[in-house]
């Protein structure tokens, strides 16, 4: 497993710091990471959280222990209930409330560098889990922010420069639940009838270790898919419920398997939540898409259902989001995982992306008469238009391209430091952003000249655009990507596909969950996603990347300056 290069951090965050604070000079990032190893004494947390990132031994299958990495959290100050220990290696989760002021005092106890990325929360950039800011083992960093979130479900997880991916993977993510007053009026399920499901796939060796990439660049291209199903770090899970409704709050929490899931008898899913908030009102879906990244709020009633029955959740058979590189059906899953190890996996086999199998079984174990009633309408939800953006006419362009097995956004990949033109955004302003596949737009007559914020200057940091790099091989090289914009959750606005009958995009589209506040979307091959985002209270640089976490490794990820 690749290490982190020290020397090529401290280099990448000294060049960050004098260039932008040459450049920029409001922008004080030549603080660095070590103004922030202490308290602020004129910040006054509700909340103090000590969370150390660790190494860690945990039964996960018969036989020898699994070593992986592991957040281990302490409340220092605030309520009994701010932290709830989960099972097997994942992280404790934060229960936090709309209006605290947190403080989590960060410690790394690992062998390599890291940093912590607080996912969803509106925060300051400092307290962003930007990779400049990661720590060597020792060290320590000091989060301090109020939650401004309204009600919903969120996490954290590793954010380390090229090492994420192998970070979330031994196991640094955990849950973050937000409430507020409009959720306490709802008198939603709660306590045991609020459940937690992470959703994760991972591979082991014979002796109960970890299993991460082992075919090189053509692997990571097509993204991490486990042959084992992981809920709440638990294999082969069983849930025990009772004839009522419950709360579940659903994350795909894996590298970079999507996941269609759908109930086993066919019974429609009841969201009432995504990745951040609430929703406006239930509704309700034949089935739902869930990226990596994603959540999902789903309102359950297992009343009327027998003691002793099962309620099985599978991620059903879908099409179309891996590249299509030659042979196999057009359109399906023709080269979506040639290349994994052969384990035996759940189902006694490997698991492509788009199969179908089981992911957590609810058993009914107990009857009760009581129970909550749906309610018609949640919380209040206001629909940003055209008329709230400050460029209507002139939406920021992100094209998605995977070239010459070079995954990137507007042909640009990560530089700590980097700001293009286009990724320039004046503070409190709300900006329409459309996100597209460059090489199904290039292959039709490019996305230049169609009024955007997208560069065209045709001329990048290593000497031009690439015009003319779609149709061909680009076109095969397409696949699905989850895109993940740090800051304040957005909403979409509209979704536009040049898919045809066979592509399998039919076999997906009536999973999305368009309404809402959101901070991932999954954006298919041939897909457009427009996208109006607010840009309020903090300046500083905010991340936006895939996150197919080895996607995000391999570059494919830019900053925003906010200013």
């Amino acid at each position: 497993m690749a290490r982190f290069d020290d020397k090529r951090r401290q280099f990448l965050q000294f060049a960050a710091f004098g260039t932008m604070a040459a450049a920029w000079p409001g922008f004080l990032l030549a603080e660095g990471a070590k103004t922030n190893n202490a308290p602020n004494r004129t910040f006054k947390p509700d909340v103090e959280i000590a969370l150390t990132a660790r190494t860690a031994s945990v039964p996960l299958k018969p036989g020898t222990a699994t070593r992986v990495f592991q957040y281990h959290g302490k409340l220092l100050k605030g309520p009994s209930s701010t932290l709830t220990e989960m099972p097997s290696y994942l992280g404790p989760t934060l229960n936090l409330v709309r209006g605290q002021k947190v403080r989590i005092i960060f410690y790394n106890q690992l062998p390599e560098p890291t940093i912590a990325h607080w996912h969803g929360m509106h925060v300051p950039q400092k307290m962003d889990g930007h990779p400049m800011y990661a720590i060597n083992k020792g060290e320590r960093y000091v989060y301090e922010f109020e939650v401004k979130n309204p009600a919903g479900t969120n996490w954290y997880h590793a954010h380390t420069h090229e090492m994420t991916a192998t970070q979330v993977y031994q196991g640094l993510a955990g849950l973050i639940t937000v409430t507020d007053e409009h959720e306490q009026k709802l008198a939603l399920p709660s306590d045991e009838y609020d459940l937690s499901i992470v959703i994760q796939d991972r591979r082991f060796t014979a002796d109960n270790q970890l299993r991460y990439l082992q075919h090189g660049r053509h692997e990571r291209i097509l993204g991490f898919l486990g042959d084992t199903i992981l809920i709440n770090g638990q294999i082969d899970s069983i849930i025990p419920v009772k004839t009522r409704a419950y709360r579940l709050r659903l994350f795909n929490g894996s590298n970079s398997r999507i996941y269609k899931l759908g109930w086993e008898d066919g019974t429609p899913l009841t969201a009432i939540g995504t990745d951040g908030a609430l929703l406006g009102e239930p509704e309700n879906y034949p089935y739902i898409m869930l990226a990596p990244a994603e959540r999902v709020e789903l309102w359950v009633d297992f009343s009327g259902r027998e003691i002793g029955s099962d309620l099985v959740l599978h991620s059903l058979e879908y099409h179309g989001a891996m590249p299509h590189m030659g042979g196999g059906r057009r359109g399906g899953r023709e080269n979506e995982d040639r290349r994994g190890d052969s384990g035996s996996g759940m189902m006694g086999r490997r698991l492509t992306q788009g199969d179908n199998f089981p992911v957590v079984k609810f058993h009914i174990a107990e009857k009760t008469s009581e129970s909550h009633e749906l309610p018609s309408t949640l919380v209040p939800f206001q629909r940003l238009l055209d008329r709230d953006v400050a460029n209507p006419d002139s939406p920021i362009l992100i094209g998605l391209s995977m070239m010459h097995m070079s995954p990137e956004l507007n042909h640009r990949s990560f530089e700590m430091e980097a700001v293009a033109e286009s990724e320039k955004i004046p503070v409190n302003t709300i900006q329409k952003i459309r996100i597209f596949q460059e090489d199904h737009a290039m292959r039709r007559g490019g996305r230049r000249g169609m009024g955007g914020r997208g560069d065209t200057d045709d001329s990048d940091e290593r000497g031009g655009r690439r015009g003319g790099r779609g149709g061909g091989m680009g076109m095969m090289m397409s696949m699905a990507h989850p895109i993940h914009l740090h800051g304040q959750q957005f909403q979409i606005l509209s979704r536009l596909t040049q898919n045809r009958h066979g592509s399998g995009y039919d076999s997906v589209k009536d999973g999305f969950i368009n309404s809402g506040w959101k901070d991932t979307v999954l954006v298919m091959p041939g897909e457009e996603v427009t996208i109006i985002k607010p840009f309020q209270d903090y300046t500083g640089l905010f991340l936006y990347h895939c996150h197919n976490l080895e996607h995000e490794d391999m570059g494919m990820m830019r900053n925003f300056l906010v200013s």
